[in-house]
């Protein structure tokens, strides 16, 4: 790794900070980019994780894509784990915090709508970061990409029912524009481009100038586009983190602990059945991180832009990104044959 990938957590801090600093002191600016959005997707920042996701894409070789039916071990546990582990432990982490042990801090109403925030965040996997996340492992891309389509495919079907049965609501409906926009965005565009980019490359100076030049070579673009979506992220939200701070800080605890529990106990699957390391790193980060977009939209649709709901779904995208990039370097660090 070099000197700006080794302190990575420090430019993390750093953004989280400037975020902040712009929300609070030009919060009318940031509320014009914040309202940039189509069907409840921030446009601006949207462009910064197709920027992200651009050189894992560039990589994906569909010839190849035969060959992740080597890995379908991988892909059950992905499966298994996103939907018939992921939502239920969510939602007991949520109960057990708002209903238990924080709940003197909290009305009933407001630990209503948190659970129900954690329940839309528990239920929804990850579609676009985690093309982050495998890359900066050296995650398998083609290996990521069926998982990834395979998820959003069962979430069609899927999402309603769980959340339903684990909130007790009924008529919940899925923001069809956010879904099919979601997919779009974050998969289609810039797979099509990869695809395009790859192919002219590879014809004209070869595979080797791809892989050795190219590629690291768009990488600092890549963990670049990252920070900058971390500033606009914590820039948005910076009025909800300054107004209610013991709150983020109870909510956030459940979800670090969800985090991490569901990536040990899917990379513990994955390695006991001996899948390497470039399968086992992006099937134990899908389940780790979510699909914030879904979840902020299903909770302003249900609840009301200013509700516990809407609040909860923030902070999980508030701490994904920090929490991820620690199991990030913890997969780095255990790379294994």
């Amino acid at each position: 790794m070099n000197l700006f990938e080794r302190y990575l957590s420090v430019w993390v801090t750093l953004c989280i900070v400037l975020g902040v600093f712009l929300s609070l002191f030009f919060g009318k600016d940031i509320q014009a980019i914040s309202s940039l959005e189509v069907a409840n997707i921030n446009i601006p920042i949207s462009i910064l994780i197709w920027a992200m996701i651009f050189p894992m894409m560039l990589q994906i070789d569909f010839t190849s894509l035969k060959k992740v039916s080597k890995h379908s071990k991988g892909l059950w546990i992905t499966l298994v784990m996103n939907w018939l582990v992921k939502p239920f432990t969510m939602a007991f982490f949520a109960w057990l915090f708002f209903e238990h042990i924080f709940s003197n801090y909290f009305s009933q109403e407001e630990i209503h709508q948190y659970y129900a925030g954690l329940v839309f965040l528990g239920a929804a996997p990850c579609t676009a970061m985690v093309f982050i996340w495998s890359y900066l492992t050296k995650g398998n891309p083609n290996y990521t990409l069926v998982q990834v389509s395979l998820n959003d495919l069962i979430l069609l079907f899927a999402y309603v029912p769980i959340v339903e049965y684990l909130l007790g609501l009924s008529n919940i409906k899925i923001p069809s524009e956010t879904l099919v926009l979601s997919v779009l965005i974050f998969i289609v565009i810039p797979l099509i481009a990869g695809i395009i980019v790859n192919r002219y490359v590879v014809k004209k100076k070869g595979l080797n100038y791809l892989n050795k030049h190219l590629l690291p070579k768009l990488k600092p673009f890549s963990t670049a586009a990252l920070l900058c979506t971390l500033v606009l992220i914590f820039s948005f939200q910076g009025d909800k983190i300054t107004s209610k701070p013991l709150h983020i800080i109870i909510i956030a605890i459940p979800l670090v602990i969800q985090t991490y529990f569901i990536f040990f106990l899917s990379w513990s699957l994955a390695k006991k059945m001996k899948l390497p390391h470039s399968i086992t790193s992006p099937s134990a980060m899908i389940g780790a991180s979510n699909f914030f977009e879904l979840a902020v939209a299903i909770a302003i649709s249900i609840f009301g832009v200013n509700s516990g709901a809407v609040l909860a779904s923030v902070v999980g995208v508030l701490v994904e990104v920090p929490v991820m990039l620690s199991l990030v370097r913890l997969s780095n660090k255990w790379n294994y044959k």
